[in-house]
């Protein structure tokens, strides 16, 4: 069976489990793991923190709770679908969590958008 680097394509020698012919093709290979895996962590913090904006600004200064048509945040471009937590309350309504910020679905059409009490 004909072993080779996962980088260099180089015959392996030495162990049967070997990967990487050299330090310097594991260094790569590990160095590109960790760029890919930042560039997926910066593209995800980057939807969070807009949809934190778009919460905050709809929310606005005062208020704790406020209620949106769905179609709101749509035109604004929030993604639904990236949250840091959620919570499941005692009448089985699911709230989606950005950080301090809620929403949950009250109706098609209606979103409540929460402020976290501290």
């Amino acid at each position: 069976m004909d072993r080779k680097c996962k980088i260099c394509e180089k015959p392996l020698k030495g162990r049967t489990d070997k990967i990487f012919c050299n330090t310097y093709c594991k260094n790569q290979y590990h160095k590109h793991l960790r760029y890919a895996s930042k560039q997926a962590a910066i593209e995800i913090n980057g939807y969070l923190k807009r949809n934190y904006s778009i919460l905050t600004e709809l929310l606005g200064n005062n208020k704790s709770q406020v209620k949106v048509y769905r179609n709101v945040l749509e035109k604004k471009k929030f993604r639904f679908m990236y949250h840091t937590h959620f919570h499941i309350n005692s009448h089985n309504k699911m709230f989606h969590y950005i950080y301090d910020l809620a929403w949950m679905e009250f109706s098609d059409d209606e979103i409540l958008i929460v402020k976290k009490r501290k």
